[in-house]
């Protein structure tokens, strides 16, 4: 055996504990394999997520994977709320239809059921029109209700995917409060982006009428068609992305205004449109799919129940199962695309601006 070298001049042994970097090989000698690293606690390794996502750029399936975390781990600030907003939105034509079903006559299949074709036609009656008019407002009344709910639900949960991207958890009650000061703006936010969509459309419908009164024969029309059918689709899709899709969560998680709200999406939407776009049309259309496929059985027992249940009781089991229909879809889509939406805002804000510091530092992984 060789007689061990002595240490070189001005070596120290190291200090005690753990290396700098635990995850690497420990260096050895020139040309040999560096020893294996040592355990390290799984804490250690994930620091770089203290929550539901990892703080860096996100990919499509860390966005959806934070999504479902977030909603499984706060099902009351998420599903529960949007469930508690669409019930009690669809309750309202359920309580006009038993209402009216007490006063006024309701049955839409009982008569023509008993009629033979040498009867007399069947005459509408007032009371028939009333009835009819009477169910179906509601079910209007209670979707616009809902859709003015499902708003606010929307400003619940970003507030909620932002706490959860530092680890933390928000109760129903912790995020309604969150969002004191902000109602009233998230309201009014909706309704200019709403407003601003209807004049984009009531615009080209107008041109389409222009077109129609102008022209002489059917190739204006068609040439007009094949022209402005495809611009007037990407203007749209534009406007979505650009416009409509990230202002909520940056109003709800800045302190901006609602102007400030949209100017701060279109800003944070410029050079990433294809990826927003894509992203958030997926997402779009799983949503609508799966909550289609979750309501779908109710929906159609409450259709095939008008002819088989005659009277007021057919129709008001028809106006109960759609309004289940309503709430079982609203509890899956409304959370579910909010939490995608916030989520792309918090990753283009850490692609562009660094915001993952602001998250480490917030979630105490790095010193203010």
């Amino acid at each position: 055996m060789s007689e061990q070298q002595p240490p070189p001049p001005g070596w120290s042994a190291p200090p005690p504990g753990p290396p700098t970097q635990p995850w690497a090989a420990q260096p050895g000698p020139v040309g040999q394999v560096g020893q294996p690293a040592p355990y390290v606690p799984a804490p250690q390794l994930s620091a770089h997520k203290p929550g539901a996502i990892p703080l860096r750029p996100l990919g499509l399936g860390d966005m959806y994977d934070a999504a479902f975390k977030i909603i499984r781990f706060n099902p009351r600030a998420t599903v529960g709320s949007a469930v508690l907003v669409a019930a009690v939105a669809m309750a309202i034509p359920v309580l006009v239809t038993a209402l009216l079903g007490a006063v006024l006559d309701l049955s839409l299949t009982g008569d023509l059921a008993t009629a033979s074709p040498s009867d007399e036609p069947l005459a509408v009656t007032g009371e028939d029109v009333a009835g009819i008019a009477g169910v179906f407002g509601s079910l209007a009344l209670g979707s616009v209700l809902q859709g003015i709910g499902l708003i606010l639900v929307g400003g619940m949960i970003a507030h909620v995917v932002a706490a959860a991207a530092i680890g933390h958890q928000l109760s129903l009650g912790q995020a309604w409060a969150a969002t004191r000061g902000k109602r009233w703006r998230l309201i009014g936010l909706t309704f200019l982006l709403g407003l601003a969509t209807t004049v984009l459309i009531t615009l080209y419908v107008l041109s389409w009428v222009l077109v129609a009164v102008t022209a002489s024969g059917w190739q204006g029309p068609l040439v007009y068609g094949l022209v402005s059918v495809p611009a007037f689709i990407a203007v749209m899709l534009w406007f979505w992305v650009r416009v409509y899709y990230l202002p909520v969560p940056a109003l709800m998680l800045e302190p901006i205004g609602v102007f400030a709200a949209i100017a701060r999406g279109n800003r944070l939407t410029r050079r990433a449109f294809w990826r927003t776009f894509g992203i958030g049309l997926l997402t779009f259309v799983i949503a609508q799919v799966a909550g289609s496929m979750l309501s779908m059985p109710v929906s159609l027992l409450s259709q095939g129940v008008i002819l088989g249940v005659p009277g007021e009781a057919g129709v008001y089991l028809l106006v109960v199962g759609q309004a289940l229909a309503s709430v079982i879809t609203a509890a899956f889509v409304a959370p579910f695309t909010t939490s995608v939406a916030t989520l792309q805002y918090v990753d283009l804000r850490m692609r562009k601006e660094a915001f993952d510091v602001v998250l480490m530092e917030r979630a105490g992984l790095t010193r203010s």
